[in-house]
């Protein structure tokens, strides 16, 4: 691991760091806000999944997690979205490709070679994370944003017992029903929808898993949650599964950083009650 930075704030490091993946072939970039904290000891981790376009930089530049995640001890981890270099394939589209992994294991060609953003974000990155930092790794949480959000809630969903929280922000809650979805899986994992149903939370539901403790909120004013949230489809796969979701409508916020970093504090502040029980 190689540190690009590190730097003081709200009474911690926020540093940046990279290393070369195993997972992805690729040098892989990711940023760790460590509070401070006594000597010896080992602190919860709240890993937080990115959407659409974005690296490690967009949640660290505007999220504004630090002064809560200082306030209650956890550490922030935020990877990549996607493999990078000159020889990884890019479709040229925002959507699709670079910043656009949707946190899978590709099984097409020539996506497969680089893009297996699953592997990455389930098992190298942790196993990095508690290898280089003060981390419990027996107190996990999950949070993501849009395409984060899918990822986040699948991630946690697929892992119950190793993820004590789940929330998201404006999430793609089921991509194998929307059009951003259904242009990412289909290139990625072919057309066999069924090999789609571990990357899409509502099917997952609707296949029996469950989480601890599941948190989302999504603004009324975002431009795409009819056509590619369809915020309803999780609320409805959890009333029939009984899963004790808390999903809120947040009136008059929109998809972006503005509306995040409103709810942020809160968020971190919901996790930090599930990694102390």
């Amino acid at each position: 691991m190689q540190t690009v930075s590190e730097t003081r704030s709200h009474g911690g490091t926020q540093g940046v760091y990279s290393h070369t993946s195993t997972a992805t072939g690729t040098d892989m970039t990711f940023a760790v806000f460590v509070p401070d904290h006594e000597p010896g000891a080992k602190l919860p981790v709240l890993t937080y999944l990115s959407g659409l376009t974005c690296t490690h930089a967009n949640v660290m530049e505007k999220g504004e997690y630090r002064a809560a995640c200082a306030e209650h001890g956890i550490v922030f981890v935020a990877p990549d979205t996607s493999p990078r270099g000159d020889n990884v394939p890019d479709a040229d589209e925002y959507d699709f490709g670079k910043g656009a992994g949707f946190y899978v294991d590709a099984t097409r060609e020539p996506w497969s070679k680089h893009y297996q953003m699953r592997s990455y974000v389930e098992d190298e990155l942790p196993a990095l994370i508690a290898e280089q930092f003060p981390v419990d790794m027996a107190r996990q949480s999950i949070i993501g944003h849009s395409m984060g959000g899918h990822g986040a809630l699948t991630v946690g969903l697929r892992n119950p017992d190793r993820f004590r929280s789940i929330s998201a922000f404006s999430p793609i809650v089921a991509p194998g029903e929307v059009p951003w979805g259904e242009k990412a899986l289909g290139r990625y994992l072919g057309d066999d929808r069924a090999s789609w149903r571990e990357y899409d939370a509502v099917a997952l539901i609707e296949d029996g898993a469950q989480c601890r403790a599941l948190l989302v909120d999504q603004g009324t004013a975002d431009n795409f949650l009819e056509e590619q949230l369809q915020t309803h489809r999780l609320v409805e796969a959890c009333q029939a599964a009984g899963i004790a979701a808390d999903i809120r409508m947040q009136e008059g916020y929109d998809h972006s950083y503005l509306f995040i970093s409103t709810f942020m504090a809160e968020h971190v502040a919901w996790h930090a009650r599930h990694l102390r029980a």
